[in-house]
């Protein structure tokens, strides 16, 4: 798969792409395995009845944009449900699309992507569930704007990226990260920079996840994964395990706490 811009019509075309190209994955394993028939017609299946849904919200509410999550990996034992979020959005002219950051496989970088649903619900999920929340009106056109806009989009995009990245530092940039701080962006006017951005989140009070992780986990993690790094978490918080890092579970309970979009609605076919 390329970055920006991503286009597959065609379900045979998009399949064997997947089959073909190297991976590049968020909120998931990046153990590779093929993809089977089942994968296939429960990803497709998921995104046809997500974007039904999405229509009848369009309908309803003239909502073009939503924050949209899935479960790429069992995160229960530390109390999260969802791993990887990205921004759908619809234009007059087309369906739905997903902007979204993805790490290569094996390395710290990171890029954006953008997707249709079936590609964004291909990704050997742990869990064939989607959730999404609806930004509160006044936000829309704001985002809809960004996202569309080839150069915008990617203003507060850092390559280095760190699965659990600190949720207040610019050093790396996980995905939810990256989605997170590009909202900032639309709602102020002023935010031009990471460090403005996450000043907007904190003054508008998000809380990032705290992950429990231990030094032997931590430590092993760090050897064994590129994508994987603690060194931009405060001392105090790290030597006490305390890993802050921003999660699909922590944004959709900030954005129904502030009002900032609606309650998460979830689909499981």
């Amino acid at each position: 798969m390329n970055p920006i811009f991503l286009t597959r019509p065609a379900v045979v075309a998009l399949a064997a792409a997947l089959l073909m190209t190297s991976a590049a994955h968020a909120g998931r394993s990046c153990e590779q395995r093929p993809l089977t028939p089942q994968t296939l017609t429960q990803g497709m299946a998921l995104a046809q009845q997500t974007a039904q849904a999405l229509d009848a919200e369009f309908a309803r509410s003239g909502a073009r944009v939503v924050v949209l999550g899935r479960a790429g990996q069992d995160l229960s034992k530390y109390q999260l449900r969802y791993s990887h979020l990205g921004w759908a959005y619809k234009t007059d002219a087309g369906p739905w699309r997903v902007l979204h950051k993805l790490n290569a496989c094996g390395t710290g970088v990171g890029a954006l992507y953008r997707q249709g649903l079936g590609e964004f619900f291909l990704d050997d999920l742990w869990r064939h569930e989607a959730v999404w929340s609806v930004p509160a009106p006044p936000l829309q056109a704001p985002l809809l704007a960004l996202l569309t806009d080839p150069v915008r989009s990617l203003r507060l995009h850092e390559r280095a990226y760190n699965m659990v990245s600190y949720a207040w530092s610019t050093r790396y940039q996980q995905s939810n990260q990256w989605a997170l701080e590009t909202m900032a962006m639309a709602a102020e006017p002023g935010v031009t920079t990471r460090a403005q951005a996450q000043a907007w989140l904190g003054f508008k009070g998000y809380q990032p996840s705290t992950l429990r992780l231990g030094a032997m986990t931590r430590l092993g993690a760090s050897a064994s994964s590129a994508h994987i790094r603690f060194d931009d978490h405060p001392s105090a918080k790290r030597f006490s395990d305390r890993i802050e890092t921003v999660t699909v579970d922590s944004v959709l309970d900030w954005l129904e706490r502030t009002g900032l979009g609606g309650p998460a609605q979830r689909l499981a076919p």
